[in-house]
């Protein structure tokens, strides 16, 4: 099964709690200092929040998979259909581990593809987005330093 992911990035994460428990009539799963996520099975989307200095709106979108399989066959339709990915292994971001590829769609919406195998204590090596990168480019990262940045 794959989930939708969608990351919005707030101005006031606990106003941002508020509005969304009250959309999704559901508290999140996870709460940290500058970041919630819900994952709701109606309709079936991993959604996040974070209040991390970035303008507010969307951040990125994505497709949560349930295994390493499911993120090389996703990973591999959008090489073969002539996407430069980002590939990122073994790499903490949003308070969990997990394998990535990151695509920007022909509009520059950044889209992540993603594997979840564990839970981290910190938000992720890379908090910001490398200098000089442009709006809406697949940020060019590496695992050592990898996040949703």
């Amino acid at each position: 099964m794959k989930r939708l992911h969608v990351h919005v990035a707030v101005d006031d994460l606990d106003r941002g709690i508020g509005f969304y428990s009250t959309l999704f009539a559901a508290k999140p799963a996870v709460v940290k200092a500058d970041y919630a996520k819900w994952m709701l099975d109606d309709p079936k989307v991993n959604f996040a929040i974070s209040q991390r200095g970035r303008s507010g709106g969307i951040d990125h979108l994505g497709i949560q998979v349930e295994s390493d399989a499911e993120l090389r066959e996703l990973a591999g339709r959008l090489k073969a259909a002539g996407e430069k990915t980002q590939d990122q292994e073994a790499t903490t971001c949003c308070y969990a581990q997990s394998n990535k590829a990151w695509v920007s769609d022909p509009s520059g919406v950044r889209w992540e593809t993603f594997f979840t195998f564990g839970e981290a204590t910190t938000y992720g090596e890379d908090e910001a987005a490398p200098a000089g990168e442009a709006a809406g480019a697949a940020p060019a990262t590496t695992a050592a330093t990898a996040c949703c940045g």
